[in-house]
């Protein structure tokens, strides 16, 4: 069995980070005008799911001829993007990213907050290759998410106000390549995500910061950062960025 990170996460820009500003926090129930560009996580688009699509994006990670997730400024931001929903990525948990692309409007937006996928890939030709159950692989999905240290979101600026709403899990199991049978990288996936209603035409920002605070195989404890400035409907006149967003947020759980 295989286990990867990617997307996971990501910081937001603001001062916290360096010169220890606290971003503050909305009240319980208090809705944001972030909240608002947010699809409810029993949302579909085009018939698909939220569950079915963070199964899609896993697909389309695994394909790339080049991680997205290691993509360093947004450079591969337009490879393999097909369909009404527009997939960012996180990083690989190794440096913090900040990412410019242009998006056609009109596109929903699947934004990786933190997450895990497990995967069975087993050598075939091995008699003792035991393949493992969708529930295990469901199991093993799971631990990191149940020990959610902090997770922080802004769109343009403004801080979702309960990300960890947005814990989705994989409609069941999925083949990570779908042109192998279904046996074949059997995958489960869970974590928190958000799903933007198409943006209006412009410059927006999405800033996210997270990380886990459980121990599991050296991912337990990951810290992501990255921001997207996105274009969307083509590129736009650059402005000077919010208050406040000149800096990166790293997350942290105690």
């Amino acid at each position: 069995m295989r286990i990867t990170r990617t997307g996971l996460a990501a910081a937001a820009m603001a001062l916290a980070g360096t010169f220890g500003i606290t971003l503050p926090h909305a009240a319980h129930g208090t809705q944001t005008e972030a909240d608002a560009m947010l699809l409810p996580p029993d949302a579909a688009v085009d018939g698909e799911s939220f569950g079915a699509l963070t199964a899609r994006w896993w697909q389309w990670a695994e394909r790339m001829p080049i991680a997205p997730f290691r993509d360093p400024d947004g450079r591969l931001c337009e490879l393999g993007q097909e369909g009404g929903v527009w997939f960012l990525a996180g990083t690989d948990g190794t440096f913090n990213a900040q990412r410019e692309c242009v998006i056609p409007a009109d596109r929903h937006i699947l934004v990786p907050v933190i997450n895990m996928r497990r995967s069975d890939v087993r050598d075939r030709r091995a008699a003792h290759a035991t393949p493992k159950s969708c529930e295990a692989l469901q199991a093993s999905a799971a631990v990191n998410n149940e020990r959610l240290g902090s997770a922080v979101v802004l769109i343009d600026g403004v801080r979702v106000s309960d990300v960890t709403r947005y814990r989705i899990r994989s409609d069941g199991c999925f083949p990570l390549i779908p042109e192998m049978d279904d046996d074949y990288a059997k995958t489960a996936a869970d974590g928190y995500w958000l799903l933007l209603k198409p943006l209006p035409p412009g410059r927006h920002t999405v800033t996210v910061g997270a990380n886990y605070a459980a121990d599991d195989d050296g991912f337990g404890r990951m810290v992501q950062n990255f921001e997207y400035v996105l274009h969307v409907g083509g590129k736009s006149q650059m402005a000077s960025a919010p208050a406040g967003m000149d800096g990166l947020l790293v997350a942290e759980g105690r």
